[in-house]
């Protein structure tokens, strides 16, 4: 009972001293950190500890913190949604200022972020880490139709435990699994939980009453040959159709109808189809946050504009971004945020130092583990920039492997909670130089 009393008590005295902290926070800051995330605490993380305690704060308005990677293993009945989460207050580094309030402007000129309450907080220098927002008000009847009537999603805690909920109920007909036009993050997923549910089917002896449907906007099932070759080979090999230039516009719940657009210049371009489904998982289409779109950080299409080799602003130097809010020309995964990390911490530390010139440079690096099915996994390593690979081990990384994936699923979620929110995992650079030092496949 003393113990229960104990532990109880410490943590109340956590809470408020985070409570306590964030309310009497201070309202300027040697660096500001917009985003929580795994991008923006693997900075925060890092600076908090070289430019000392208060120095640093972090923008967040999430109370819980998500290892977004885990959720094709939650969808596909692999791992516990328990494993995903942790609270926010225990992941952002101690020496840093957590405000737990979201950003609504930017103003690069005056060197502040304006909050939801409508305070500023004032910055020397800042780091926009806020990520890309979900819209799933970007498909006609998506949202009225989401969470029931056999529609999931694993991109959101919200209804990532209902694709395998709705997947163990399938008995038969049509399962639908789409890609948007949009960028997104993690382009990989949309296609990992088609073949999970593949190997579900067949576990219950109901695959040969299931038509399982790849529908991507995009003209190809991945962007880099070596490894769409390979997920075309397994595509065809468990008997799922991938249709390419079809885009999801309408959902209708009720009828269980699924309504896609043909894109691209053949024939049917810009005509309709709509597909009955008994399961449709939805990968919505995605888009920058309206505070960085409508700001002056932004490019045209919404993204911070960021120099795609220092990650430093093209007009305002005191200015960084990275992850999924950023220009940066390249695959939008938590792998090429922990890469990303390592050139921003270091241009940015140095410039705060007073040498005036990033000096280290970003090379595209991003990976797409494509889960395949229980212990078997592709990994994908490459370079966004020139769309080659850039693998880290010494096997041909485009075979489906138990190794991949082991390492997937049981030792990069215990790195990210461990290292790369701590700041300290900056990606596979220096085992690859271990592991294939020829730089094999």
């Amino acid at each position: 009972m003393l113990a229960s009393k104990f532990a109880i008590t410490s943590v109340s005295r956590r809470a408020w001293t985070r409570f306590a902290s964030t309310s009497a926070a201070p309202s300027s800051y040697k660096l500001v950190v917009v985003g929580g995330g795994a991008a923006g605490l693997a900075v925060s993380s890092t600076l908090a500890q070289k430019l000392g305690k208060d120095e640093v704060a972090v923008i967040e308005p999430s109370k819980t913190h998500y290892q977004q990677p885990l959720f094709t293993f939650v969808g596909g009945g692999l791992k516990d949604f328990k494993d995903t989460h942790r609270p926010t207050s225990d992941v952002v580094s101690p020496e840093a200022q957590w405000i737990d309030q979201a950003a609504t402007s930017i103003d690069p000129e005056g060197n502040t972020v304006t909050l939801a309450d409508g305070s500023k907080v004032s910055y020397e220098y800042l780091v926009v880490a806020a990520g890309i927002e979900l819209d799933f008000g970007g498909i006609k009847g998506l949202k009225e139709a989401i969470g029931k009537n056999g529609v999931a999603s694993n991109y959101s805690p919200a209804y990532v435990q209902n694709t395998f909920e709705f997947l163990q109920n399938v008995k038969g007909g049509n399962a639908l699994f789409t890609m948007p036009a949009t960028p997104i993050k993690c382009a990989g997923a949309p296609q990992k939980i088609a073949y999970l549910a593949d190997e579900l089917f067949r576990e219950k002896n109901v695959r040969d009453n299931v038509t399982i449907s790849y529908y991507t906007a995009l003209g190809k099932i991945f962007a880099v040959d070596k490894y769409a070759n390979a997920m075309n080979g397994v595509a065809k090999s468990r008997d799922i159709n991938v249709n390419l230039f079809h885009d999801l516009v309408e959902v209708d719940g009720a009828a269980k109808k699924a309504t896609f657009k043909v894109l691209g210049s053949g024939p049917n371009s810009g005509e309709t189809i709509s597909v009955p489904y008994e399961f449709l998982h939805v990968t919505p289409p995605m888009k920058p946050f309206d505070f960085i779109k409508n700001s002056k950080l932004a490019n045209t299409a919404g993204f911070v504009d960021v120099n795609q080799y220092t990650l430093q602003h093209s007009k305002y130097p005191n200015i960084y971004s990275l992850g999924d809010c950023s220009s940066l020309p390249t695959s939008k995964t938590a792998a090429a945020a922990a890469a990303q990390s390592l050139v921003l911490k270091q241009n940015l530390f140095n410039q705060i130092k007073g040498n005036k010139e990033p000096a280290a440079q970003y090379d595209g690096y991003t990976s797409c583990p494509l889960v395949t099915g229980k212990h078997k996994l592709v990994l994908a390593e490459f370079s966004g920039y020139t769309g080659s690979p850039h693998e880290t081990f010494f096997f041909n990384q485009a075979n489906e492997h138990a190794f991949s994936y082991w390492l997937t699923a049981d030792i990069l979620p215990e790195i990210y909670w461990k290292s790369m929110l701590k700041g300290t995992w900056n990606g596979p650079s220096s085992i690859r130089k271990v592991a294939n030092p020829t730089g094999a496949n």
